[in-house]
């Protein structure tokens, strides 16, 4: 029987890729919903050639529009957030695919969890904003959450067989994006068309200037944690330019376990979607005789200070990994505007994070003011830095 999918986030790169490699085993899946933000388009596409039960989108002013284009299909449409948790919650959905980029993929990802959903985890924020919740949540509820994320879904792997091991650390590879070799003067110079181009991977904005930042890897630094069970200490990034090597494991008998594949997301989406089984493919190969050297190197956190703002969010806990998240949600989003510097981006993360209200265990409502009073002293701060201009 086929595994019937809900996949949040459709039209971003990750829901595109899924919807890619799921075409190509149409008798495991069957995509039973769909759900977009604002890309009215290209959801309607996705709905004629995938035929789901329902289709929602985010934004309800693109409602009537929608409708309008599907009118012949028969497909069940809503519009609104409440709709979308309430549609990962049905009988008829087995996999939830959370690929809803930002703070906005939480509470669709949380009702998906109640309803003991078997979870594809690619926006990484759910864990970053409410770890401790969603531990709890998923013990209660038997709901598996399964990463999407290259670097975990590589620990999950180099795991597999390993159970009662020791773990002594992991290391999360991180390419360095295109500005890894820039003097910091220079990167004060950096255009969002510049930082838009990454070297290696097909990802949607935010994603691609998170990873130029090193950002990204701060919240993966932060999404390990809560998947694997670690502590900061236990948690390490490396350098690795060719993204060859996803990530390794390091076993306390001096073993190291590695994971190595092409930079092409639809292999971690498919492991996700069908753990621990591994369907036969036509993707790609790596092939050793035609892979340059593959080099590795600490990070820079002088010139990328987002990493060390991460950790420092993951050791203070409490809701300070959401006020990070918001703050830099914010920054991003200003940085693509053109209204702030890619150096500034840290500041604003670093200015909010040190004025916020912090608390040491919050519920998921004080959680939600957190992130909008971090957003708020974010962009009070990017007025006071154009003002000075």
């Amino acid at each position: 029987m086929a595994d019937r999918l809900a996949i949040l986030g459709s039209t971003g790169s990750i829901g595109s890729q899924a919807l890619d490699i799921i075409s190509r085993f149409p008798e495991r899946f069957r995509v039973e919903v769909l759900v977009a933000g604002n890309n009215v388009e290209v959801l309607a596409r996705q709905a004629r050639q995938f035929n789901p039960d329902v289709v929602i989108i985010g934004n309800d002013t693109h409602y009537s529009r929608l409708k309008e284009i599907l009118r012949d299909t028969g497909i069940k449409i809503y519009a609104g957030s409440e709709a979308i948790e309430q549609v990962v919650t049905s009988a008829s959905v087995d996999v939830v695919l959370a690929s809803i980029v930002g703070y906005s993929g939480l509470r669709s990802t949380i009702s998906a969890i109640k309803a003991g959903k078997k979870i594809a985890l690619a926006n990484k924020e759910t864990l970053v904003v409410a770890g401790e919740i969603i531990e709890k949540l998923t013990r209660k509820s038997g709901s598996r959450i399964l990463p999407v994320d290259s670097e975990h879904s590589a620990i999950l792997q180099c795991l597999a067989g390993e159970m009662g091991n020791q773990v002594e650390h992991i290391s999360l590879t991180a390419s360095g994006g295109p500005f890894l070799n820039y003097t910091y003067e220079k990167l004060n110079e950096i255009t969002p068309k510049q930082a838009l181009k990454h070297p290696n991977w097909d990802m949607g904005s935010k994603i691609t200037i998170d990873s130029a930042s090193l950002m990204n890897k701060g919240l993966e630094v932060i999404e390990a944690k809560w998947l694997f069970d670690l502590t900061p200490e236990q948690i390490k990034v490396v350098i690795h330019p060719q993204s060859i090597i996803h990530s390794f494991v390091h076993f306390t008998d001096g073993s190291v376990k590695a994971q190595l594949g092409l930079p092409d997301m639809r292999i971690p989406i498919l492991y996700a979607l069908t753990y621990p089984d591994r369907l036969t493919t036509d993707l790609p190969r790596l092939d050793f005789h035609k892979q340059c050297a593959l080099t590795f190197s600490e990070p820079d956190v002088k010139k990328f200070r987002n990493l060390t703002l991460a950790y420092d969010a993951l050791r203070e806990g409490g809701n300070m990994p959401c006020i990070m998240n918001a703050a830099n949600e914010i920054a991003v989003n200003a940085f693509l505007s053109e209204k702030i510097s890619f150096t500034q981006m840290p500041d604003v993360v670093e200015h909010t994070m040190a004025n916020t209200e912090f608390s040491v265990s919050p519920e998921l409502e004080f959680l939600e003011i957190s992130d909008i009073s971090a957003r708020d002293n974010a962009k009070i701060y990017i007025n006071k830095l154009l003002d000075k201009k």
